[in-house]
């Protein structure tokens, strides 16, 4: 890191912080290069999704040794952005950290809630996936460099 470089912290909130947040959390560290500290968390914790790792593994990226946080642990922690990856945690999330927090949304499909053949589950995995490897790619490129 040289002295120019600015250090973030950034959280991402979802739901269950199973899913969503765990992509966008490996993604946001991929992209940021080291340049970020990242944390996930849920309103709720649901566990690590296996068909998440497995979908950020196929892409590159190992989570597999995420948990799955609820945000009460990180409340005393000042956030530079707080990302919400899905409606519900976007309207249910508290007023955390300070007035220079960043607040950014971006809903993205649960993949999770999908019934049906284990191809086609995966194959929602995989492009939710890829929604939110594009969303985290321009957020880095976007805002870690203002």
């Amino acid at each position: 890191r040289g002295l120019g470089d600015v250090y973030k912290r950034q959280l991402v909130l979802c739901t269950g912080n199973s899913c969503r947040s765990q992509m966008a959390h490996g993604w946001l560290n991929y992209y940021s290069g080291g340049t970020s500290t990242i944390y996930s968390a849920g309103i709720e914790t649901h566990g690590v999704n296996p068909k998440a790792v497995h979908s950020m593994a196929k892409a590159g990226v190992d989570i597999s040794h995420h948990t799955s946080n609820h945000l009460d642990e990180y409340l005393a922690i000042e956030f530079d952005y707080i990302i919400t990856v899905c409606d519900h945690a976007a309207e249910s999330c508290p007023v955390i950290s300070s007035k220079k927090t960043v607040r950014v949304h971006q809903n993205f499909f649960d993949p999770s809630k999908l019934k049906g053949k284990d191809e086609e589950i995966d194959a929602a995995f995989d492009q939710t996936n890829e929604a939110i490897a594009a969303f985290c790619k321009k957020f880095v490129e976007v805002k870690l460099s203002q």
